[in-house]
């Protein structure tokens, strides 16, 4: 009994186990058969296999949900076309296999319709150069810039490709309709593919281009970054929140004590220690809990407001002490300089009288040679304007210089030109105390320098001082600095004579100018006027009823410096007494301020003659962009401003054109420390 029961247990057993696995791979095998399946099935994507028309992903791998996956912009299919196409075949997961796929069965087509070949079993031979292609600029990055019109159209004529090929698999009997316009949309669809791509390729050369510049880095981007943080950093010191946390505030001060240490003097991130990197990160760290302690924007903006509104005070000050600093250098004698005259004064009484006179005194009254007139108190610069002026000289024999200095440095500039005297030229050295004529009873700016008002208006504290400063130069003091204005009693036998500042390096022969004809005008002047702040209004106060009826204020200015004067025409025309006149009328500063030029532009108003600007280039005591085709043009180059050839702050690049008229080797420069500034 119990053997018969065994075997029909046994039996049922059998059939319960064997049953579901001899069913489940019957319908496996009905699907893994299908005339469908192909070698373009392994095209797609490998994560997913399509079971009954459904898409079934692996378990194993990661999937990403349809939603997340977006369509590149750019890709050769619009959206009307992908709806259209997904009607026809629901058997992709992804947009990129199922583009793909389109492309693939379009090559399908082509072939098949080339061949003659039927669709059943027969593998697809594909064109790889095209899909390859397209798949590559699907998958560029650079192409999501921007939409190609063509692009749009050749997706348009792919879907509808692969609806015909569609519908062949389905409807045999169409197939001839089909077979043709899927020969013509795909010929039209390579075609189209292959511009898109060289589009497509343009565009990613143009992205990666514009990606690599904005790869540079400034060579200062940490040293700016360190900057930054440090003013965010004070921005939180003064806020009263984080004030009030004396933990933060403690390690605040640390990160700013450590970042400036760090930063020191560097200019660019190459000079930079190599901790600067972990103290920005330091402070980045401290300036976050700052952010947490305090985020209220509308009170650090209205601080960094503050801040900003104090740097420009500051440096508003800061830029009228440097202006007062650089004119109180260029007015302070050098230690060196102050050395010289010294100096050579003690050696110019040791001489014996016969000694102490110059040769060739015969020369100084000759009318036939060409005379220069050398107002100065610094022996240096009045040595290099003789020594550059003989230097081009055609004929140095008939050049006679006449300087004419203080008492306090008469005995130097003598003894200096009697141990260099030029080579074949005559010099003669004069003591404006000597001249007993000019008193403050016939000169009225004389009498206007003595007085007690323009002795206080220079001595009084800085507080009331003017704020243009160089007005206020102590130049202005002496009668030395007016002297130009008296040239025909100074020289009362000579008819003409060329006037030079002590600041100017002669660089040609100066002969031509003595045969000039000036016209009946009594001065030869280099206007100005080519830059618009060098007019009349610049110097003279218009406000002023006597200079507005007088003068117009967009009159070309002039400069001193270097001027041919026709000292007979001077005579002729009483030019001292107009001086004079307009003189006693500003006896209150109301007219102009002090100096030289002003007066000189009304003196000698409408009696000037343009000389050719290249007779005196102006600017290099102030101006360091001065043309160098300019100074190498030029017959004269003048230092004017306060940064002096002789001063170390002059400007380098137009030391040289001075300091080789220098003798640094001479006895006295020597024992007087004098050497060429910059260390050459």
């Amino acid at each position: 009994m119990k053997m018969k029961l065994r075997k029909p247990v046994l039996f049922l057993l059998l059939v319960t186990v064997f049953a579901p696995i001899v069913l489940y791979t019957d319908t496996l095998g009905t699907y893994f058969t299908s005339p469908s399946s192909s070698r373009t099935e392994f095209i797609e994507d490998l994560s997913t296999f399509t079971f009954g028309g459904d898409v079934r992903p692996l378990n194993v791998l990661p999937q990403e949900s349809s939603t997340s996956l977006k369509e590149p912009r750019g890709d050769v299919y619009s959206e009307n076309s992908s709806h259209s196409l997904s009607n026809a075949s629901d058997t992709l997961s992804s947009e990129d296999a199922r583009k793909t796929r389109q492309l693939t069965e379009a090559e399908s087509m082509k072939h098949q319709t080339a061949t003659g070949s039927s669709n059943d079993g027969v593998e697809v031979a594909m064109n790889g150069s095209h899909i390859s292609q397209v798949t590559d600029n699907l998958h560029e990055p650079q192409q999501t810039d921007k939409t190609s019109p063509k692009l749009v159209s050749a997706g348009k004529n792919e879907s509808i490709a692969m609806e015909t090929s569609s519908k062949k698999k389905t409807s045999p009997t169409d197939s001839n309709q089909t077979l043709d316009s899927t020969k013509t949309e795909t010929r039209h669809d390579q075609h189209t593919v292959q511009t898109s791509g060289k589009v497509v390729s343009g565009e990613t050369a143009r992205g990666k281009d514009e990606e690599r510049n904005a790869q540079i880095v400034p060579p200062d981007a940490r040293v700016r970054q360190l900057k930054d943080q440090l003013i965010r950093a004070k921005v939180y010191l003064s806020l009263s929140a984080t004030r009030s946390n004396p933990h933060f505030i403690r390690e605040l001060r640390l990160r700013i004590k450590e970042v400036l240490r760090a930063l020191g003097e560097a200019t660019k991130d190459s000079d930079l220690s190599r901790s600067a990197n972990e103290k920005l990160k330091a402070m980045e760290q401290t300036l976050a809990k700052g952010k947490q302690i305090q985020d209220d924007c509308a009170t650090i903006v209205k601080k960094l407001r503050a801040m900003l509104h104090s740097a420009e005070e500051q440096l508003r000050v800061h830029k009228k002490q440097t202006l007062y600093l650089t004119h109180l250098t260029a007015k302070t004698l050098p230690k060196g300089l102050h050395c010289l005259p010294l100096r050579l004064s003690t050696e110019y009484f040791k001489l014996n009288s016969s000694q102490q006179h110059f040769p060739h005194q015969e020369n100084l009254e000759n009318p036939k040679l060409y005379h220069y007139a050398l107002f100065s108190d610094n022996i240096l610069a009045a040595a290099v304007v003789i020594n550059s002026t003989v230097s081009h000289a055609k004929d140095p024999s008939k050049h006679v210089f006449h300087i004419v200095t203080d008492r306090l440095n008469f005995a130097a500039m003598r003894m200096w030109f009697l141990a260099n005297p030029p080579k074949y030229a005559t010099v003669d050295v004069q003591n404006v105390e000597e001249f007993t004529w000019l008193n403050s009873s016939y000169s009225p700016v004389l009498k206007q320098l003595n007085s007690q008002s323009m002795i206080d208006y220079y001595f009084r504290s800085r507080a009331d001082s003017d704020p243009n400063v160089k007005f206020r130069n102590p130049k202005y003091l002496s009668i030395m600095n007016h002297l130009r204005f008296y040239l025909p009693e100074i020289f009362p036998k000579l008819d003409k004579v060329l006037f030079l500042d002590d600041d100017i390096v002669v660089q040609k022969d100066l002969g031509g100018l003595w045969s000039l004809d000036l016209k009946g005008k009594v001065i030869g002047v280099v206007e100005t006027c080519g830059e618009s702040f060098h007019r009349f209004d610049r110097y003279l106060n218009f406000s002023n009823p006597l200079i507005s009826k007088n003068f117009d204020p967009r009159a070309c200015g002039w400069a001193f410096g270097m001027n041919i004067i026709d000292l007979n025409e001077w005579r002729r025309q009483n030019i001292t007494e107009v001086y004079h006149s307009w003189q006693n009328r500003n006896h209150e500063r109301q007219l102009w301020k002090l100096g030289t030029l002003p007066p000189g532009l009304i003196t000698f108003w409408k009696r000037t003659y343009a000389l050719d600007r290249s007779w005196h280039v102006l600017g290099l005591g102030y101006n360091p962009n001065v043309s160098q085709k300019d100074i190498q043009r030029a017959a004269v180059i003048h230092y004017n401003g306060n940064l002096k050839p002789w001063l170390e702050i002059s400007i380098p690049k137009f030391r040289d054109y001075w300091s080789k008229f220098v003798d640094y080797d001479q006895a006295f420069l020597r024992e007087c420390n004098i050497n060429k500034l910059g260390g050459s």
